[in-house]
């Protein structure tokens, strides 16, 4: 396969929630392979830190930090129009941001009848409607960059199977999975394939949200830990880098006739029956 099908040099890409964990690697990845990366998240002071890791690291990397919220609309278009003011157009959005909420998981000692509905329906707006709300505001600029453009939605593997405790998030991940569904169609038809969109599901990463839940203190891991270690094929977590591959592909022109599936990266997590 020529190596023009991977190529990313200046491809425009925005990733929102692009300080954390995965996204951030995500970013710094893309960014070190000749892409134009602008980073959207909430905190200027984490946007300032995450792009001086990048620099420090690929002096030459071109990325952008912009401060929007996923469920604000005119800051999300004003982020769109300083992209576009800058680099000319929007090739990729990969909606990276979300995240969850202890009111909205189900902790040993509750039962569903202590679901506090509150924290649940923010649950829901981060990762689904903040998702959606980012499409929105930069289809305009995609359907512009047509053909070879792209949506890539962070999903999670609790998305299409019961994980206990987590049930606001996994709410929000499986109409994710049904939106990423329902808008590659109606794009692919639309455009002929000129906007693809996909979604990629991570298996069990440790990031600041879930460490304590999955670690001790002392790096060993906790019950749950242990339970999802053994889940999962490989018998371990993920790296961050291991997501890059599959987001490589998903963006560039290897993947121009793959539109509405999921990517994932999991190690054998939910395909192993644990017997």
């Amino acid at each position: 396969m020529p190596a023009t099908l991977f190529d990313l040099t200046d491809k425009v890409i925005a990733i929102t929630g692009a300080t954390g964990t995965l996204t951030g690697s995500a970013a710094g990845y893309l960014a070190s392979q000749g892409a134009r990366v602008a980073y959207l998240g909430r905190s200027q002071a984490k946007l300032d830190a995450a792009l001086a890791g990048v620099l420090s690291k690929h002096p030459s990397a071109q990325v952008l930090g912009l401060v929007a919220d996923v469920a604000d609309r005119a800051a999300l278009e004003a982020a769109r129009d300083a992209i576009l003011a800058k680099w000319g157009r929007i090739d990729v959005l990969i909606n990276g941001a979300g995240g969850n909420q202890p009111g909205a998981t189900i902790t040993p000692d509750k039962t569903f009848a202590d679901l506090d509905f509150a924290a649940f329906h923010e649950v829901m707006n981060l990762n689904f409607h903040g998702t959606v709300l980012p499409t929105l505001a930069f289809l305009p600029a995609l359907l512009a960059a047509a053909p070879g453009a792209s949506v890539v939605n962070f999903s999670s593997a609790s998305s299409t199977r019961a994980i206990s405790r987590v049930v606001g998030y996994s709410a929000a991940k499986a109409a994710v999975d049904n939106f990423t569904r329902w808008l590659a169609a109606d794009l692919g038809r639309r455009t002929q394939g000129g906007v693809r969109v996909n979604s990629l599901v991570p298996g069990f990463f440790i990031g600041e949200q879930n460490r304590r839940l999955l670690t001790q203190e002392d790096g060993s891991l906790t019950e749950r830990g242990q339970a999802i270690c053994r889940q999962t094929s490989f018998g371990r977590f993920g790296e961050a880098d291991e997501l890059h591959g599959a987001i490589h592909f998903l963006v560039t022109e290897a993947s121009r006739f793959v539109t509405g599936t999921t990517v994932v990266v999991d190690g054998g997590f939910c395909i192993d029956s644990g017997v």
